[in-house]
């Protein structure tokens, strides 16, 4: 993904609720969401390298992806896919010592990237960054991720987080699509600086990006509930924003079911 925002509330009868955007060439091919064949997940698929941005498992736990956008951070020659961490994870039988060993030993054989993982009571962000590589576990609240790092103030983050934090929950989806539906560019004055330039730093701080090359390809909402059961609802676009079609389902947890 390259802009989410979510509500950490352990505890409570929903513990996650998160909403992203995934932006990709669009000649890339992807599936859309499913469940997987070779592998108990349930997500979208990049066809070409084989990973996910976000997905989850049949034991309540969910993982999503941002990368880092940085040019001082170098990516080291052969960096494995970047996807293939979400579906590692959820595969793994412990995602904390797996989070703690990607952190120690292995994280920087990748470019730079957020990785987030939660379960119904505990939620890590694992950051790889110009500045080293950090895992934490993540605060109770509202929280953002685009492509710096936990909570960077950038104008289309904010506007994403705010559209979460100020709104009811029976009325999440609705606010948080509004927000991330936005072609609205920042403001030049508000801009990070990347490395990339102006213009094109210019052109991604859009929440929506609308390209005939690139741009938005999927927006999805997931809540986790406090059973571990996660639904997903993905809405897939197509060239200059072009609605393609939605898809919604759930991955009961195996663990809860009688």
């Amino acid at each position: 993904m390259c802009l989410m925002t979510f509500h950490w509330a352990p505890g409570s009868a929903t513990p996650l609720r998160l909403a992203g955007n995934r932006d990709e060439f669009h000649a890339r091919a992807t599936a859309p969401l499913s469940a997987w064949q070779d592998l108990p997940l349930c997500g979208g698929r990049d066809l070409e390298a084989g990973g996910t941005w976000l997905a989850a498992n049949r034991r309540g736990v969910i993982a999503a992806l941002t990368n880092v956008r940085d040019t001082r951070l170098k990516t080291p020659d052969s960096a494995p896919s970047r996807g293939e961490l979400v579906a590692g994870v959820l595969t793994a039988d412990d995602p904390a010592e797996w989070l703690k060993a990607l952190a120690g030993h292995h994280a920087e054989r990748y470019a730079g990237f957020n990785l987030l993982v939660a379960t119904t009571r505990h939620c890590w962000h694992l950051h790889r960054g110009y500045e080293g590589v950090s895992l934490s576990q993540v605060a109770p609240g509202v929280h953002g991720l685009s492509n710096a790092s936990l909570n960077t103030p950038w104008p289309k983050l904010e506007a994403v987080r705010q559209a979460l934090a100020g709104n009811e929950a029976r009325h999440w989806r609705r606010h948080t699509g509004h927000a991330l539906h936005d072609p609205a560019l920042a403001e030049p004055a508000l801009l990070p600086d990347t490395g990339v330039g102006l213009a094109l730093e210019h052109q991604l701080s859009a929440a929506f990006i609308v390209g005939e090359q690139y741009g938005t390809r999927a927006t999805t909402w997931l809540t986790l509930n406090t059973l571990g059961n996660a639904t997903l609802t993905e809405q897939r676009f197509g060239p200059l924003g072009r609605f393609l079609g939605d898809t919604t389902l759930t991955a009961l947890n195996e663990r809860a079911v009688p």
